[in-house]
């Protein structure tokens, strides 16, 4: 009889090498949970100084310590990941037209968040190869093309020499020395990464200038923007009243891997423009771009 009796002490041990046990087991699932767990199993302990008759004993309960820690850590870490932009707000009407024009314009999956599709951009823009490339022998032939470009622009009436411009994504700013060469002195580019004099440090979901500060905005980068309506919202926000917006884009062709949306139709992007008028859409040969969209916003009335 005396063999099937445990003393008081080592039965309220047993039960709680148990619970812990039990509890340990459940918690595998859940950092939040676990941090739970331990304090109920800690809890089980009466205040009173313990004799532990095991040595197993304390190693398993500096196991839940430790493991707690670091599940709690990660789950901290989790609550800590900033959402990406929220999309501008707008009120539509769920329709055959629009589902139509959302076919036209799809987002690439693969970011889990919005930090994580920046450090994917910036690993093309800070290539030091690339920037080199841009800098030097990329630099005269893109310049030289892209003053074609502005000045049949202006051959249109849709830019002048006081025109007030902005490139956006212009990475080291061949487009923005092309809008100077062809008089357009007041002009400024804006990336992720700042080229000073021509480039400024700027997101395009997000750009960092007051509403109606410019007459013309330019750009040949819409393809990488994951929020593609808040890319030309932040255009129209950006431009006054009668100002020109000129995209270069991409229908006959894939972007890199670099490219966060893939576009099927010009009107997968005239969709998004709400307070402007459609000028023209024709065709261009811009460095694997192949269609001009152009813009103007709504005067106020």
């Amino acid at each position: 009889m005396q063999g099937n009796h445990h003393h008081p002490r080592h039965n309220l041990f047993l039960f709680s090498l148990r619970k812990q046990r039990s509890l340990c087991l459940s918690l595998s699932f859940s950092p939040l949970s676990l941090s739970l767990s331990l304090s109920l199993s800690l809890s089980l302990f009466p205040p009173m100084k313990l004799t532990y008759s095991t040595p197993i004993l304390k190693p398993f309960l500096l196991f839940l310590f430790f493991l707690s820690l670091l599940l709690l850590s990660f789950q901290l870490n989790l609550n800590t990941i900033k959402p990406p932009p929220p999309p501008i707000t707008t009120t539509t009407t769920t329709t055959s037209s629009s589902s139509h024009q959302q076919q036209l314009l799809k987002i690439r999956s693969g970011y889990t968040s919005y930090e994580e599709y920046i450090k994917h951009q910036l690993n093309k823009t800070l290539n030091p190869r690339l920037r080199h490339l841009w800098a030097t022998r990329d630099w005269d032939r893109k310049v030289r093309v892209f003053s074609s470009f502005f000045s049949a622009l202006k051959s249109e009436r849709l830019l002048s020499n006081s025109s007030k411009a902005l490139c956006v994504g212009a990475r080291v700013g061949q487009e923005v020395a092309a809008l100077r060469s062809v008089g357009v002195l007041d002009s400024v580019g804006i990336d992720l990464v700042p080229c000073p004099p021509l480039v400024a440090e700027g997101d395009f979901h997000r750009q960092p200038f007051a509403d109606g500060t410019f007459d013309f905005e330019f750009s040949n980068v819409f393809d990488h923007a994951l929020y593609p309506e808040r890319f030309v919202g932040e255009i129209e926000r950006t431009l006054r009243p009668g100002g020109v917006c000129v995209l270069h884009l991409a229908l006959e062709r894939r972007g890199d891997k670099y490219s966060a949306n893939d576009l099927f139709g010009v009107e997968g992007v005239l969709a998004l423009f709400r307070d402007s008028e459609l000028v023209r859409v024709g065709k261009v040969d811009g460095f694997g771009l192949d269609t001009e969209l152009v813009t103007r916003k709504k005067k106020k009335t």
